[in-house]
Order: structure tokens, then sequence, then C-alpha cells
């Protein structure tokens, strides 16, 4: 069975730092890019970062750009979003994905548009 499952999210003060994780399981990690994706109230989901577990090859949103950082434990089969310089409008559901692309992040510097498998989310909220 694969299963993404997200945590660290919760409630910090602007200014301040999280650190999402993205467990993996039930496929071959290595073969598979993961994406980070939010979601606020009203607001559209948005693609945030990317990383290829194959490579270490990544990708960011302007919006995300130079704040937040994504990285992959091979050996955990994790994937974490390191977050600095929390904004209030970073405030949504954080999801992560998974998508059999290999290559495809270094090949186009950008993230795979579609993926196969998504967690459930996990809520950051950032106070002003």
């Amino acid at each position: 069975e694969v299963q993404l499952v997200e945590s660290g999210g919760g409630l910090v003060q602007a200014g301040g730092s999280v650190r999402l994780s993205c467990a993996a399981s039930g496929f071959t990690f290595d073969d598979y890019a993961i994406g980070w994706f939010r979601q606020a109230p009203g607001k559209e989901r948005e693609g945030i970062s990317c990383i290829a577990n194959s490579d270490g090859s990544t990708y960011y949103a302007d919006s995300v750009w130079g704040r937040f950082t994504v990285s992959s434990d091979n050996a955990k089969n994790t994937v974490y979003l390191q977050m600095n310089s929390l904004k209030p409008e970073d405030t949504a559901v954080y999801y992560c994905a998974a998508d059999r692309a290999l290559g495809y992040i270094r090949g186009t510097s950008r993230c795979p548009p579609e993926y196969d498998y998504w967690g459930q989310g996990t809520q950051v909220t950032v106070s002003s």
C-alpha cells in the first residue's frame, strides 16, 4: 500500500521556522520525485517545490524561493521542507505528492505537472 504521510505542521509566529516531513512507503522511493503543494482557504492549490530523489534536482516557486529548502533522505524514504522566514500568507494546508518522473526536474528545471500519490496534508498557521 502506497502511503505519503506529512508531519511537522503547527502554529508559528511570523519570521519563524517550521520543518515539514513527508514519509513515503509502498513504492520505490529513488524512482520518484516528491512535490510540495499548499492550499490556503478560498485559494487554488499552489505547487511550491519539488525534488527528484534519484539525483537531488530541485525546483522552487518564486513565492518561496530563498526561504524554503527541500531535501531528501533516501535511507529514510523521507523528504523534508524546511520553511524559514515564514509570513502570514504562508498559512495553508501543505501536501506532499509523488510522481515517477525520472529525470524530469533535471531536464526541464520545473516540477512534474501530475502526481500519482498524495498525502493527507498538514496545517501550517503563521500568526502575525
